[in-house]
């Protein structure tokens, strides 16, 4: 579990590095951005939320044989198996995100203008002359396997419960291993949906500053959400933070 959460936050400053450098750019100069920079930072951006999914339908499954096949956990879920989970976890999206970025390269494009504070393919693809038929398959794959990691992770968590519910041990232990999971699962799958309805079926009348906002909350609220709900569940750091500030309430009582 440990690994995965190191994974987890590893993805989230790699998707970071996509956006907030560009953004800082953006503060201090024009917002203008090359072709290939606007490519690149699709790129990083759709890889990161794709391994954000992988990962996490990967967590439902070490929770799954934590929990349901105990006995047999150490044996199955080795290092080197685990290493291979990770390693499939990073490269499926990588190696399909860059296909549906492939698809793009080298396409014709009659407008120059985005209305977001980040490139998106889809919004690129709106620009070219021509459309593109390549891409669009590709995307319907994209998100019709990410869905299905969704359903899969549903499923998981699902049946977790409807195990552990009717002992009181077991829903403890899936109170303090699986709720982190399922809590941020719903705030990022949240995040995210929001920003495709949003950038589908939003309405252009809508404040700018609002629609900066919808552009960029599934960059925000799931990585500053992660590390609170994950570090106040190990008892270290938990400790650690209830001890400080205790220590205040000390210091000002005297």
């Amino acid at each position: 579990m440990y690994i995965l959460l190191c994974n987890l936050c590893i993805n989230a400053v790699y998707g970071s590095v996509g956006f907030y450098p560009k953004l800082l750019v953006d503060l201090l100069s024009s917002h203008v951005i090359s072709y290939t920079g606007c490519m690149l930072q699709g790129f990083v951006i759709h890889s990161s939320n794709c391994c954000d999914f992988s990962i996490l339908a990967l967590m439902a499954y070490d929770r799954y044989v934590a929990l349901c096949r105990p006995l047999v956990y150490q044996s199955y879920m080795t290092r080197q198996r685990m290493s291979l989970f990770v390693f499939f976890a990073w490269f499926m999206p990588h190696f399909f995100n860059f296909m549906n970025t492939a698809s793009i390269l080298g396409k014709k494009l009659c407008r120059s203008h985005i209305n977001r504070l980040y490139c998106v393919n889809l919004m690129v693809a709106n620009l070219t002359c021509s459309p593109v038929r390549g891409h669009t398959v590709i995307a319907m794959f994209n998100i019709a396997l990410y869905f299905c990691h969704f359903l899969f992770v549903c499923w998981s968590y699902g049946y977790l419960i409807k195990m552990c519910i009717s002992s009181t041990q077991m829903w403890k232990k899936f109170k303090q291993t699986c709720m982190p999971h399922v809590i941020c699962l719903v705030i990022y799958t949240t995040a995210i949906l929001l920003d495709l309805l949003y950038m589908r079926f939003g309405s252009t009348d809508v404040s700018q500053h609002l629609n900066n906002f919808m552009a960029i909350e599934f960059l925000l609220i799931p990585p500053i959400f992660n590390p609170l709900i994950y570090g106040l569940q190990l008892t270290l750091i938990r400790n650690r933070v209830l001890g400080l500030f205790h220590s205040k309430k000390k210091i000002r009582s005297f």
